[in-house]
């Protein structure tokens, strides 16, 4: 009996799909409901942030970043910031250092929960985006009570922050932390041993520590593979190194671990924000910093943040006694996990495709740049 054979051939996938977390585009090469080639195709949203940073002063840049990577608009404006003030040597007066280090953890934890509900309703659960959205809600309400913003916050400026907490801010948030790991005890009751959850999960997408060092994959991705790295431990900035955390890894390097990694990771951030709370001083805001007539020295450096996708950087190039800076280079690590796809996919199914894609917490404004 002749063998029987099957023709290869191509789908579209996006670039509009809901499962694509954005305007992403994935070219499948398919044998039947096999998976035999995956090519990534990306720039539909490529808005030249660079570019307009690099034509604006450096204090305006900051409101610009916030579009770098929506999800957490927090971290884009501190790593900016970050660059700036080591390039300036500018010194951010303690109280402010605690107060990033409170909106940037919080801003984490509303991140991962944006992860979790929509990655719930990729794989068809409805009640845990409902959970997760009600408490990124408090989030959002202390961050909108602080700076007057939900989404993109315009916060953290060079030299501190834009303007103190309010005096409600502590309580509200000591109230949203007393009850936040129960929550997060329900989120794992509902998912953590669901027949369907962990069938569409594990083995799934299984990413080796090799190959994502290779690619440059860092954050819960990286550390999901077993690589315990982490820049707010292993590449101190702020003030991480005076708070004892975690870091959490997993074993198998599949959907399933990059989940379980991400769990465990907002408990964590909720004990660092318990800790800064209860360690945050008196004091300034902001260092003496006139941003109309501020004018960076000539230099040029690399400064990165742990965000919650990974490795957020900026390359900061600047001449002397200018306003702008002359050269503006972001890093966003939802580019490197976005290459290592087409290695995690091959033999499996499409249906697979979104899993993967939603376990890597890749959105588009993170890559497009």
């Amino acid at each position: 009996m002749a063998e029987l054979k099957t023709e290869e051939f191509v789908v579209n996938m996006g670039p509009h799909h809901p499962s694509t977390h954005g305007v992403c585009r994935f070219v499948l090469t398919m044998d039947g409901e096999v998976i035999v080639k995956v090519e990534p195709v990306i720039g539909y949203l490529h808005r030249a942030l660079e570019k307009i940073c690099e034509n604006r002063t450096y204090a305006q840049c900051i409101p610009v970043l916030d579009r770098f990577e929506y999800c957490t608009s927090m971290s884009c404006n501190q790593v900016f910031a970050l660059a700036t003030e080591k390039l300036a040597g500018i010194e951010v007066p303690e109280r402010a250092e605690y107060i990033r280090v409170i909106m940037l953890e919080l801003n984490r934890i509303a991140s991962h929960l944006i992860w979790l509900g929509t990655t719930s309703l990729d794989l068809g659960a409805l009640t845990p985006f409902l959970y997760a959205f009600r408490e990124r809600e408090d989030i959002m309400d202390l961050f909108e009570m602080t700076c007057g913003q939900r989404l993109t916050y315009n916060y953290i400026r060079v030299g501190g922050v834009a303007k103190d907490i309010p005096k409600e801010f502590i309580p509200k948030a000591k109230q949203f932390l007393s009850t936040f790991d129960s929550k997060v005890d329900d989120y794992e009751k509902v998912l953590t041993e669901n027949p369907i959850f962990m069938t569409r999960n594990q083995n799934i997408g299984v990413m080796s520590p090799e190959l994502a060092i290779a690619y440059g994959v860092s954050g819960p991705n990286l550390r999901a593979s077993g690589v315990k790295f982490d820049l707010r431990r292993d590449d101190p900035y702020s003030i991480y190194d005076r708070f004892k955390f975690n870091i959490p890894t997993g074993q198998n390097g599949d959907c399933y671990d990059r989940y379980r990694v991400r769990m465990q990771e907002m408990r964590e951030s909720a004990k660092i924000v318990r800790q800064a709370i209860e360690q945050l001083p008196e004091g300034e805001i902001s260092a003496k910093f006139n941003p109309i007539v501020f004018k960076a020295p000539a230099g040029e450096l690399y400064s990165r943040i742990e965000n919650s996708r990974g490795e957020m950087g900026v390359y900061l190039q600047s001449r002397d006694k200018e306003k702008k800076p002359l050269r503006v280079k972001l890093r966003g690590s939802s580019y490197n996990h976005l290459q290592a796809m087409p290695h995690l996919l091959k033999g499996h199914k499409i249906a697979d495709v979104v899993a993967v894609m939603a376990s890597l917490d890749i959105i588009m404004p993170d890559v497009d740049r």
